[in-house]
C-alpha cells in the first residue's frame, strides 16, 4: 500500500491518477495540464505541488528559514533535468533494442550570483552490455532531452494574476512525452 509522505494537513494523497492518453490530447494545446502550487500554511515557505495527480512538498532549507521538508525550487529544476535525461535515454535504448540495464543521473546546480548564468552539471551512469558506439550515441541523446533543450534555449515566463476560483487543476498533458519522442527520432504514438 502506498502512503503519503509529508502530506500537508487536510490534503488527500493521490497516487498514479489515470491521465489522458497522448492521442486524446488536443495537438495544439498539449501543455494544458497546469502544475498547481499552494502554500500549506505550515512553516514559512512550505508549499504543496500537485503534478500529474501526485502531491509533492517543496520547501527551503532550515538555514534559509524553511523547515527542510522537501526539495527547494532549484532541486526540483535539477530533478526535472535528471528525470528527463534518464527517461529519454531509456526511451531511445528501448526503441533501438539496446541492452541498457540502468540509468542513473546526478545533477548539480551552481551560479555565482543572481544575475550570473546558471550551470547544471549532469553525471550520467549507464549499465548494460553496450559497446562504445552505443554509449557515445546515448551521450548525444542525453543532450537532446526536452528539459535540457528548454534550459539551453531559455524560456519566456508569462505571469497573470487571476482570482483564486479561476485557478483550476484539470487538463491534459503530453508535451514532455511528445518532445522526448521527437528527441529520439520517433513519434509519441509509435
Amino acid at each position: 500500500m502506498l502512503e503519503a509522505v509529508h502530506s500537508p494537513p487536510g490534503a488527500e494523497p493521490c497516487f498514479n491518477k489515470p491521465r489522458a492518453k497522448m492521442s486524446d490530447a488536443p495537438q495544439t494545446h498539449l501543455d494544458k495540464d497546469p502544475i498547481v502550487v499552494r502554500e500549506t500554511g505550515v512553516g514559512l515557505f512550505q508549499v504543496d505541488i500537485l503534478a500529474a495527480g501526485v502531491h509533492i512538498l517543496a520547501d527551503e532549507p532550515v538555514a534559509f528559514g524553511g523547515m527542510g521538508s522537501g526539495p527547494d525550487p532549484y532541486d526540483l529544476l535539477a530533478s526535472a533535468l535528471g528525470a528527463c535525461t534518464a527517461m529519454t535515454l531509456r526511451l531511445y535504448a528501448r526503441r533501438k533494442a539496446w541492452p541498457l540495464e540502468e540509468v542513473t543521473v546526478q545533477v548539480t546546480h551552481t551560479r555565482g550570483s543572481l544575475n550570473a548564468r546558471d550551470t547544471f552539471t549532469r553525471e550520467v551512469a549507464v549499465t548494460g552490455d553496450l559497446d562504445d558506439a552505443q554509449r557515445a550515441r546515448l551521450a548525444e541523446i542525453a543532450d537532446k532531452c526536452p528539459v535540457h533543450q528548454t534550459l539551453d534555449r531559455g524560456a519566456d515566463v508569462v505571469t497573470r494574476f487571476v482570482s483564486p476560483a479561476a485557478s483550476g487543476e484539470e487538463g491534459v498533458s503530453g508535451l514532455h512525452m511528445r518532445d522526448k519522442s521527437e528527441a529520439c527520432g520517433t513519434s509519441a504514438s509509435s
